[in-house]
């Protein structure tokens, strides 16, 4: 599954574009340590991230969260 699934608006959808704006807003906040970038509908990573707030940031889209 890749993120061309962004424009459904289904509940699957809101939890990948939360995640991909996690991984970028992760990657611009240390990008000494991560690396994210997009070619198409792929998501390539590289680097430490913090599943934490991954986690948190699919659990508040599903719940309808910001």
């Amino acid at each position: 599954m890749g993120t061309s699934h962004l424009k459904e608006g289904n509940l699957e959808a809101k939890a990948i574009a939360a995640v991909v704006e996690e991984l970028e807003r992760q990657a611009a906040e240390n990008p000494s340590k991560l690396r994210v970038s997009r070619t198409g509908d792929k998501l390539t990573v590289n680097g430490e991230i913090d599943v934490d707030a991954v986690v948190m940031v699919v659990v508040g889209s599903m719940a309808g969260g910001p």
